[in-house]
């Protein structure tokens, strides 16, 4: 992080985490009449292609925080310690570190097929955002600028993916949780690009701001009070006007797949129903079947007793 690129490449991957978890969830619930949250999905060709995918980008994070991002590449001084413009790289490593690890128990729990692996799982994950959450608040970059709202902002959404997660293991069969989780995650990557953006490009910053360098990375600074204000007034409106878009986006995805989900379910009910009515309607036709002969039999019986008494007399 502390790019442009460094904020748009996480933020699209819990952009499209959220989003995939958004879809599964909807269906999983349109589709299965008991309902039970996943904290992962498995695909048709590769089961743990989600998990493998974060183990993949948590990786690259680590490698661009550490090795690759740092002019020497490599994050000590020369000293063997840790410098101040580097403990950044340390805390948004650490924070992809636990979320690597989330994926690879997870696999890992899955393999074991033990009874409790779906919510040791979810306890992974709300470690991951628990770890996260408390990153970002004691976090080493500017706090009282526009990024520092920025960061304050970005916690909440954080939080409301940890308590949820933390929800999901006491309360499984909850749709809402899980949807709610979905967006959480989903929100936390539209944010982190949208950081991206306005904090690293020029042409978005707000009036009188500018970019200084501080530190060995570049920090949006402004030129009087009043102009730091007004830009915080504007990361509110903004964090304000994207969470008023992912709603309605999240609440349409939802009508529109039970639009095509819940009419297959529909008519996969229709057609058990007319197979149990028709198999109802063959059992009052063997029912009826069966009350002819037998009313039959008595009537021939009947006819018989008669004719044996007049032979004989």
């Amino acid at each position: 992080m502390g790019t442009l690129v460094g904020h748009v490449a996480p933020g699209f991957a819990f952009f499209l985490i959220g989003l995939w978890h958004l879809i599964n969830h909807i269906k999983l619930h349109i589709l299965t009449p008991n309902y039970s949250s996943l904290p992962w999905f498995p695909t048709t060709k590769l089961r743990y292609l989600e998990l493998f995918l974060i183990m993949a980008g948590c990786s690259v994070s680590i490698a661009m925080e550490l090795f690759i991002g740092p002019d020497r590449h490599q994050p000590f001084d020369s000293d063997g310690t840790i410098p101040s413009n580097h403990l950044h790289n340390f805390e948004h490593s650490t924070i992809s570190l636990t979320f690597f690890l989330y994926a690879a128990f997870a696999i890992v729990l899955d393999r074991t097929r033990l009874k409790a692996r779906y919510g040791l799982t979810q306890l992974l994950g709300a470690i991951a955002f628990g770890q996260q959450l408390l990153l970002f608040h004691l976090h080493s970059a500017d706090h009282a600028g526009i990024e520092g709202q920025y960061h304050l902002l970005l916690q909440v959404a954080i939080a409301v993916s940890l308590v949820t997660t933390l929800m999901g293991i006491g309360y499984p069969k909850s749709f809402l949780t899980s949807f709610v989780r979905s967006i959480s995650i989903l929100f936390q990557g539209v944010w982190l690009m949208v950081m991206g953006f306005m904090l690293w490009t020029p042409e978005f910053m707000a009036k009188d701001c500018f970019m200084n360098l501080e530190e060995g990375h570049r920090v949006v600074r402004c030129r009087s009070q009043e102009a730091l204000d007004r830009a915080r007034s504007l990361v509110n409106i903004q964090f304000s006007w994207y969470l008023i878009l992912v709603i309605i986006f999240s609440m349409g995805l939802y009508l529109f797949l039970v639009k095509i989900y819940g009419e297959r379910r529909v008519e996969y009910q229709s057609l058990s129903k007319n197979e149990e009515e028709f198999e109802e309607d063959d059992g009052d036709v063997e029912s009826q079947k069966e009350r002819n002969l037998s009313q039959l039999k008595s009537f021939v019986h009947m006819g018989k007793g008669p004719s044996a008494m007049d032979i004989e007399r």
